[in-house]
């Protein structure tokens, strides 16, 4: 079990808190001893990861909020300042990808500019709206949040930002640009944000996950019967550790980049937690 006493009492907020991973890294830090608010979009979700908190003995709140509208985002602030005191981790972890910015094969094909399939979507198919809303998901849904919760942790000691990137942010995954695109922003705006909020104090570090099996992802990685798909082989293939992650092999890197006492001259860094997966070339 791990050990970090310098997050007992301390206030952390975590949106996408939902989710398999996110809702893994408030339980994460909650045993550590930290008052945590859970915020996702889908309220009951946050809720049910408060309640699991709540339950071991932990404190959480659950926060309906959208991270997309910067009055959502007040608003929560302001219960959280009531409930449990104001931020000193925030957790930037809501996004996604949408099918809409999403293509259906991997490579473009001459036969699909002369074959019109209504199955198969190229990139000339995609929607621009549908990226605009997987950028902003992942882009904008980090910048909103911390714009908000940023202020108050400015006017203390030891805060820290935790942004959530992806393996998309070193190399584009196929089929997925605007989620990788977006991810790759997340990254440049962590080194951003990183030297823009070092003279007071605030470390912004990121985390990127490898492949994890999530509900997000589930259609994408396994078929209806159970068996993996062609992407989840091709996954695998390119992972040296050969399986998927496990949520709670992400606890160790979050909680170091929290507790300054372990990570209190690292900002601007992205840690890869991926099983090998950015650093095999394939040969």
């Amino acid at each position: 079990m791990f050990n970090h006493e310098n997050i007992k009492g301390r206030v952390a907020v975590v949106t996408g808190g939902g989710g398999v991973l996110c809702g893994e890294f408030a339980k994460a830090l909650a045993k550590q001893g930290a008052k945590v608010a859970v915020l996702d979009l889908n309220e009951a979700a946050a809720q049910k990861v408060a309640d699991e908190i709540n339950a071991e003995g932990g404190i959480a709140i659950a926060v309906g909020c959208n991270v997309l509208e910067t009055e959502s985002m007040q608003k929560a602030r302001d219960i959280i300042a009531e409930k449990l005191g104001t931020c000193d981790i925030l957790l930037n972890g809501a996004g996604g990808n949408n099918p809409k910015g999403t293509t259906t094969k991997e490579t473009l094909e001459k036969i699909d500019l002369i074959e019109k399939n209504d199955d198969i979507k190229t990139f000339f198919d995609l929607d621009p709206q549908g990226i605009s809303f997987v950028f902003n998901l992942n882009f904008l849904g980090t910048l909103i949040p911390t714009q908000v919760f940023a202020r108050d942790m400015a006017q203390k000691e030891n805060t820290c930002i935790i942004m959530v990137t992806s393996m998309n942010a070193y190399r584009p995954l196929t089929k997925i640009p605007a989620y990788s695109a977006a991810k790759a922003a997340v990254q440049n705006f962590t080194q951003f944000m990183a030297v823009h909020f070092a003279e007071v104090g605030i470390r912004v570090n990121a985390i990127a996950p490898g492949f994890f099996s999530t509900n997000q992802n589930k259609a994408l990685l396994w078929n209806e019967d159970g068996t993996p798909t062609a992407r989840t082989g091709k996954i695998l293939a390119a992972t040296p550790m050969k399986r998927f992650g496990e949520p709670k092999e992400l606890e160790g890197a979050l909680l170091f980049l929290c507790d300054e006492e372990y990570s209190g001259f690292i900002t601007g860094t992205t840690i890869a937690v991926d099983g090998g997966f950015n650093a095999y070339s394939g040969v």
